[in-house]
């Protein structure tokens, strides 16, 4: 069975109709358990009542998880929707999964993983960096390496984004981060017209495949909203979607799920055509639920 781990924050969504547990990285590992991979998360909680509900969560889910209690309390972020149920983050800061340890337990982990997702909000503390990078330096050289890159807030620094390039060898961003990253690099000029305006004038697939080039990516896939998702590979082949029309409960978790229907299809032997297929059906019936971690029909399994 290959085995998958998410590393990073594990915290409490506070959505409009309820406190949820989530997290990027834990709902992907949620997911890719989903598809019976052996899936793994990997954070810290706080020795109070928010941590023991989030590792009774994960043991009722079947969630496998290291996850040590550290003295710190257990994340929590306040999650508001927009009119078009996109979310809006206040991530609490100072947190347990600012602060995850790399223990031996994580470390045996890593030797294992057959691939592994991480994005730049967990990388904001020097501790669990850290931490994700002795993950990763110690994984199989042939793993699959997933910087999903989730920007959140002033949460990220340019030196984050690039150290994390040169660990991954496949980076998952959307539209609106592509054109924050081009500008953090200085390939886009700092500029007060809206998104669509900036968006329409910029090269989108030369920045995708200049990224691809420059630091030697297997795979590049870019989430464009409605707008459809791309997959770059090296070899100059794009995968094209479209976003299939649905009736939106919120987008909360729907980004988690397409990572870890697109990793968990590629270790099982689909082609990319295939994973990025099952990706965005699954992304979608997700944006159709509340929450990040309904369970997936078996249609779509």
């Amino acid at each position: 069975m290959r085995t998958v781990v998410g590393i990073g924050e594990a915290l409490w969504d506070c959505l409009p109709e309820g406190r949820k547990f989530g997290g990027a990285p834990t709902n992907f590992a949620y997911h890719c358990g989903q598809f019976g991979l052996d899936a793994w998360a990997a954070s810290a909680v706080g020795d109070d009542a928010l941590g023991h509900e989030i590792l009774g969560i994960c043991r009722d889910a079947g969630l496998q998880v290291v996850c040590p209690e550290v003295p710190y309390e257990t994340g929590t972020v306040q999650v508001t929707l927009d009119k078009n149920g996109i979310p809006l983050y206040d991530i609490k800061t100072g947190v347990a999964w600012d602060n995850i340890p790399y223990t031996r337990e994580l470390a045996d982990l890593a030797r294992r993983a057959d691939a592994v997702c991480w994005g730049s909000l967990a990388q904001r503390s020097y501790v669990s960096r850290n931490t994700i990078r002795s993950f990763i330096e110690d994984m199989p050289k042939d793993a699959l390496k997933v910087f999903d890159i989730n920007l959140r807030q002033n949460f990220f620094t340019k030196e984050v984004i690039e150290s994390s390039l040169q660990m991954c060898n496949v980076l998952k961003i959307n539209d609106e981060e592509l054109v924050t990253v081009s500008r953090v690099f200085g390939a886009l000029p700092e500029s007060d017209d809206d998104f669509d305006t900036i968006w329409q004038r910029i090269d989108f697939e030369g920045k995708c495949r200049a990224i691809l080039t420059k630091y030697d990516l297997q795979m590049l896939i870019l989430t464009c909203g409605v707008n459809g998702s791309y997959v770059f590979t090296p070899d100059g082949e794009v995968s094209q979607q479209g976003t299939p029309k649905v009736e939106v409960a919120d987008t909360v978790g729907a980004g988690d799920s397409f990572t870890a229907t697109f990793v968990s299809s590629l270790l099982l032997g689909k082609c990319v055509k295939e994973a990025h297929e099952r990706a965005v059906k699954v992304s979608a019936f997700v944006c159709t639920q509340h929450g990040a971690m309904p369970l997936i029909p078996a249609s779509l399994k």
